[in-house]
């Protein structure tokens, strides 16, 4: 029996009468091309592509996700993520449908006195959203960071503790020009000190002291980036998560802020 000849079982009719919003893959790694700006890196990503499936189709083709994942060389940008989630929700015969790509992406920093050259390494998701006919590019960046107490440091006869800190970022993103390196380094800024990943004593004596001189709260920071974040051009709307993972509590700190799209 060729293929011509086997039955569709997925295109075949459902009676219960119950549509499913997402319906797909998930947590499937493949290589990809991203071009950020006139920046391009290679990199790996997990992959999460799912598609609304009407009430009356028992289900959807899931082999035609992979199909279009292998078909070309994955290259993804803020400017084309709509074209190829058009493409998925198309292939796959839907109204609406998501992708989401999460992958490791790569700035390479000099170490602020010895100019150490390293890579640092962030949690970046790029996703694109269709549905009723309108496509949204939605980005999601996890950047990490030093806190220091301003508590601490006030009460302390010396020194003040300081622990590493996620600052987490989710917006749309309404001029896809943007370069998601420019959005990072505006984001890092707000901690008590950036991160690098190579250093020498020069450079931890002035991240150290850097950090001593510019104590920040939970709160701080989260409204800090707030504020840096509503007069940057190019997203709508943001989420903004701050979590510093205490180094003197069994807890973390935590604190959001969000501004609706408009």
């Amino acid at each position: 029996m060729n293929s011509h000849e086997m039955p569709d079982v997925q295109s075949s009719h459902d009676a219960r009468d119950i549509a499913i919003d997402q319906v797909g893959i998930k947590a499937i790694r493949h290589p990809m091309t991203l071009v950020d700006g006139d920046q391009e890196q290679a990199t790996v990503a997990e992959c999460q592509l799912t598609v609304g499936l009407p009430a009356d189709r028992k289900g959807t083709h899931m082999s035609r996700f992979v199909a279009l994942l292998n078909e070309n060389p994955l290259r993804l940008s803020l400017s084309g993520m709509a074209d190829w989630t058009r493409a998925m929700v198309d292939r796959l015969e839907a109204n609406a449908g998501e992708a989401h790509f999460t992958f490791p992406y790569f700035v390479r920093k000099d170490a602020p006195v010895s100019g150490q050259p390293a890579v640092m390494d962030y949690d970046v998701t790029l996703s694109g959203h269709l549905e009723h006919g309108r496509a949204r590019t939605m980005l999601k960046l996890v950047i990490p960071v030093t806190s220091l107490c301003p508590c601490s440091k006030e009460i302390s006869a010396y020194g003040a503790h300081n622990q590493r800190s996620h600052i987490t970022v989710e917006t749309e993103i309404s001029d896809t020009a943007l370069a998601i390196h420019d959005l990072i380094a505006a984001v890092e800024a707000q901690g008590s000190c950036p991160l690098w990943g190579l250093l020498k004593r020069p450079d931890e004596k002035y991240i150290t002291e850097y950090a001593f001189d510019n104590p920040k709260f939970v709160e701080d920071m989260v409204r800090d980036v707030a504020s840096a974040l509503d007069d940057f051009e190019g997203i709508n709307g943001f989420e903004i998560s701050v979590e510093n993972f205490e180094s003197i509590h069994n807890h973390s700190a935590w604190a959001v802020i969000r501004r609706p799209a408009r």
